[in-house]
């Protein structure tokens, strides 16, 4: 435990020392999007950093020790929707730019609504930054969950003192820190993670599976991905794919780009960076399958018994401290995101003005941050399941695509379909809640991480045939 409070404390003095050289409360363009000036390499270190980072990485090594090779398929999915978001990314950085958009709400609110006030354009303000924000909640959540998994290893203490413990470190720094402070710890954690696969985890793999050769000792369906059914496997690449065009932290990055040229670069180089790490976590949970005389209680404890495994004490210390500042990173990043979304969009759709009181912005976001953190803690405290939480945080995202694509390829005013809006998220929203409790509590008649599925048909079909009828009322007027 020497070595890990050691480490511990060298990363802490790292991060105070660059969040007080970097981090200045000046207005709300550094504070929100960093000033729009953010170059490539930080832009991309951050991105991946966020869709690797601690929660996904142990998320994809549990789900890689449950369900095998059907993990790679998120994998696949990023890849495809960061080429999906290149099209339209410096469409999005110029816009943010023009009209002084700072989220993924916002953008969808002044298309959809703009200085409307009537009865529908509240209920989809409301709408879609309720959603967001539930949505985050389970991407945070699974943060604390990852967290308190090596804490309460590294520390010998239970689950509840661990997940407690981490929530508070999570929001004290995002209440602080704001965007300039999520992109410094994400560069050092993406830093952390690289060194690690480098020297930890693929050195570990190649022994512990002999050449990968014990893995064919496990079940076929953990090696030919159809774990989960084939209907996860063939919905993952098709309908999570276009998540990545509507994540609101991903969102946040491409409006912090200094300009077009670089979002739509970060956006492809992210593509190609993607892949390999979404490769190799599953195959850490494999390998664990493999070596493990008996199952785990937790899968979330996958990482810690394999950097047990293939570390000796400095480097198990550096280990546990690095997947501790990739959480972290994950999860100010989550926190900030939904807390700025519900501070500029959600309380009463008023449009940001230059001369709002920076240090007003800051402790109202303190007191919501405060707020959602201690929520998303009775989150991880009653569903303490990360691979759960990871999947249906991630997935779900996806009912926002019809509107989002629909707002950026239309050249008309689509303020005329906010009703039809309001249908598409409303009805996928509801069953995808629906089909995820249906499958939590009845998994042997519904896998609960498939509960996308039919919320992602159903809200495009709502939108497609929505905007047909609208059409014909138009044509006729």
């Amino acid at each position: 435990m020497s070595w890990i409070i050691f480490w511990l404390a060298i990363y802490l003095v790292l991060i105070l020392y660059f969040t007080l050289k970097h981090v200045k409360v000046g207005n709300l363009e550094s504070y929100l999007v960093n000033d729009r000036k953010t170059r490539t390499f930080p832009l991309v270190a951050t991105t991946l950093a966020t869709f690797v980072g601690g929660g996904t990485s142990m998320g994809l090594m549990a789900m890689g020790y449950k369900s095998g090779f059907a993990a790679v398929g998120i994998g696949v999915a990023y890849v495809i929707g960061f080429f999906i978001l290149s099209k339209f990314a410096g469409q999005i950085n110029s816009e943010g730019r023009k009209n002084k958009i700072y989220s993924f709400s916002q953008y969808l609110n002044n298309k959809y609504i703009g200085n409307d006030k009537d009865g529908y354009s509240k209920t989809l303000s409301s709408l879609l930054n309720g959603i967001n924000i539930f949505i985050f909640f389970f991407l945070l959540a699974a943060q604390f969950v990852a967290m308190a998994s090596l804490l309460k290893f590294a520390f010998k203490i239970g689950y509840i003192e661990a997940v407690v413990v981490s929530s508070i470190v999570v929001i004290i720094y995002t209440a602080f820190a704001g965007m300039a402070g999520v992109i410094i710890t994400d560069l050092i954690q993406f830093i952390i993670i690289v060194l690690m696969i480098l020297f930890i985890f693929i050195p570990g793999i190649w022994t512990d599976t002999e050449h990968f050769t014990r893995l064919l000792e496990l079940p076929k369906e953990m090696l030919n991905g159809t774990s989960e059914g084939i209907a996860f496997l063939i919905a993952v690449p098709i309908f999570l794919s276009v998540s990545v065009l509507v994540r609101l932290d991903i969102w946040q990055r491409i409006l912090a780009a200094k300009d077009e040229k670089t979002a739509k670069k970060v956006s492809i180089i992210s593509a190609f960076g993607m892949l390999p790490f979404y490769i190799i976590f599953p195959l850490i949970g494999m390998t664990m399958k493999v070596v493990l005389d008996s199952p785990l209680d937790n899968s979330a404890d996958v990482a810690y018994q394999f950097l047990n495994r293939h570390s000796y004490a400095p480097v198990l210390g550096f280990a546990v401290v690095g997947l501790l500042a990739a959480l972290m990173s994950s999860g100010d990043s989550f926190l900030n995101v939904i807390s700025i979304s519900a501070i500029k969009d959600f309380a009463g759709r008023k449009k940001i003005k230059k001369d709002i009181d920076p240090k007003q912005l800051h402790k109202s976001i303190r007191i919501i941050s405060i707020f959602f953190g201690l929520a998303a803690l009775g989150m991880a405290l009653l569903l303490p399941d990360v691979v759960d939480l990871m999947v249906v945080g991630l997935t779900s995202i996806a009912i926002f695509a019809p509107v989002t694509i629909l707002a950026l390829t239309n050249k008309k005013d689509v303020k005329v379909y906010k009703k039809e809006a309001l249908y598409s998220l409303l009805t996928g929203f509801t069953i995808n809640v629906a089909f995820f409790i249906w499958g939590t509590m009845s998994p042997e008649q519904f896998n609960n991480k498939s509960s996308f599925i039919p919320a992602f048909i159903i809200s495009v079909l709502v939108l497609v045939f929505g905007v047909m009828i609208r059409n014909k009322k138009i044509k006729h007027l």
